[in-house]
């Protein structure tokens, strides 16, 4: 009987690690803010805000059937950013991600990395990496915002990235992932 337990337990324990994300350690830092976003709340977001006649509309539909989760990091902290900085590359060197493209403006840095999917316009999971930042208040108290991580997983269509930006105020750099080439 043990056996089988132990045998269960074994086969279970990957996948109940698979929600758990690297980034997940800064959800609960003070210094950081997060917004995590799950499959039900894009459900019901795109349930009630759904336009038939609105392409944009559609196209958010379309996105929010594959997408399982959002999770937003942001931090004034330049050593807590420098930190998530040091997991982003821990987690690419580990995984099987691929730069997709990079903007550098007035010293602010801005990368996007993708996990292919199941063709090229599809992928499993788009990163976005900024730092850098500087005068970007954000929240009543005018926070000073260094470093922001978005990281999106599900079945993504590059193509449609624009509009689940648009519904979600996700940040407007990700319009440009859908551009293979930068443009």
């Amino acid at each position: 009987m043990k056996k089988v337990i132990l045998s269960i337990a074994i086969a279970v324990a990957p996948l109940m690690g698979f929600s758990q994300s690297v980034f997940d350690k800064y959800e609960n830092m003070d210094q950081v803010s997060a917004v995590i976003i799950n499959k039900g709340m894009i459900d019901l977001v795109g349930a009630l805000g759904m336009d038939e006649d609105d392409q944009e509309s559609r196209d958010f539909m379309e996105i929010a059937k594959g997408l399982k989760g959002i999770k937003v990091f942001f931090t004034e902290d330049k050593g807590i950013g420098a930190e998530m900085g040091s997991t982003v590359q821990s987690y690419l060197k580990s995984g099987s991600m691929e730069e997709l493209m990079r903007v550098k403006d007035e010293g602010t840095n801005v990368k996007f990395y993708v996990k292919n999917g199941r063709d090229e316009n599809h992928i499993t999971e788009l990163l976005m990496f900024v730092s850098g930042i500087k005068n970007m208040e954000t929240g009543e108290h005018g926070r000073q915002i260094e470093t922001v991580l978005v990281s999106l997983n599900g079945d993504l269509d590059l193509d449609k990235i624009g509009a689940l930006t648009k519904k979600m105020n996700l940040p407007k750099e990700l319009n440009k992932a859908g551009k293979k080439d930068g443009k």
